[in-house]
């Protein structure tokens, strides 16, 4: 399989995970009035697609262990547990988020998601795999953190009309940013320990969890909406037009992509799990600036709204550019 062999390349690889988990997003724009749970389905489908692409292109190609086909086939038993247990948590928190969304707005249920899945994520890893300059690494976290705290002021004051915090969306929000912060050391305990599998077979057991779990979970969801919305009925999936079929399956690859370009990184020499996921999480900045230079979402905002956008590129910024040199100052 391929793996990085200097921190240069392991570093575009962070980058690489961070542009997708921040781009993905947008096939969903491209099907407007196309409910998220249905939506949902198509994403599973382009994640397994897009493990089993990378597994058969890069994860079969280079000199390092096995390739991806043999590595799947000799993964043991408790790699394969840990890698589904990681998968079916992802699906949930990413579910939870979603609906957390819908019910306390972007602006309150993103900052608190995303904001406690990376402190939890980064910390978590780094007890699993100390690896990186701990101030730097956490002082570029705090950094983020803060960025994201701006984010969520500027959204909120790009509302015309605000509607008071649901409390409900507050703890579903609270409850998401755990779980999205619990299942990454789940796949870095899969991958460690000598003669482990590699990131390739990793990521098609991860996509695997979230298959299996989306069964129950999302088809729980369509029935009783955590939003109030009425169910979702599969009649919907099956009329809707092909185009958002097609959109479903490339998010769902890119989000793919992300996690493999992520989780071939934190196997990179002296990087560290803690290090790409903590980089990968910059997403939230990558989302920001599709909204503001593609879609246009701040082009009515006061400059209240605008000012704290550029605070949040800054502080963005400045933390990711210290946990990228976390590494090198180890």
């Amino acid at each position: 399989m391929y793996q990085p062999e200097t921190y240069g390349l392991a570093l575009l690889f962070m980058i690489l995970s961070m542009l997708c988990w921040g781009s993905w997003a947008n096939s969903m724009k491209l099907c407007p009035g196309y409910r998220f749970q249905l939506f949902y389905w198509d994403y599973v489908i382009g994640l397994i697609a897009g493990a089993i692409l990378w597994g058969s292109t890069l994860g079969s190609l280079g000199t390092v262990g096995r390739s991806f086909y043999a590595d799947v086939a000799h993964t043991g038993t408790s790699a394969i547990l840990l890698a589904l247990a990681g998968g079916a948590i992802f699906n949930i928190a990413n579910l939870l988020l979603v609906a957390a969304i819908d019910i306390a707005g972007l602006a309150v249920a993103f900052p608190i998601g995303i904001g406690l899945a990376l402190v939890v994520g980064a910390i978590s890893s780094y007890v699993i795999s100390p690896k990186g300059n701990p101030f730097l690494l956490f002082g570029g976290i705090a950094l983020v953190v803060a960025a994201i705290v701006f984010d969520a002021v500027a959204y909120r004051l790009r509302e015309t009309e605000r509607t008071a915090m649901s409390r409900r969306g507050i703890v579903i929000s609270l409850i998401a940013g755990l779980l999205m912060g619990t299942f990454y050391p789940f796949v870095s305990k899969a991958m460690t320990g000598q003669g482990g599998p590699g990131p390739y077979s990793v990521l098609f057991f991860f996509a695997l969890g979230v298959a299996i779990c989306a069964v129950p979970v999302n088809y729980i969801f369509m029935r009783f909406p955590l939003d109030g919305d009425k169910p979702a009925s599969m009649r919907v999936y099956w009329e809707a037009p092909g185009r958002w079929h097609v959109w479903g399956v490339v998010g769902g690859a890119i989000w793919g992509t992300g996690a493999m370009a992520n989780f071939v990184a934190s196997q990179a020499h002296i990087v560290g799990p803690a290090v790409s996921y903590s980089i990968g999480q910059g997403a939230t900045m990558i989302s920001a600036c599709w909204g503001v230079f593609v879609w246009h979402e701040f082009s009515a905002a006061p400059a209240r709204s605008k000012a704290s956008l550029k605070w949040m590129f800054l502080f963005f910024l400045g933390g990711l550019t210290a946990i990228a040199c976390a590494p090198i100052f180890s």
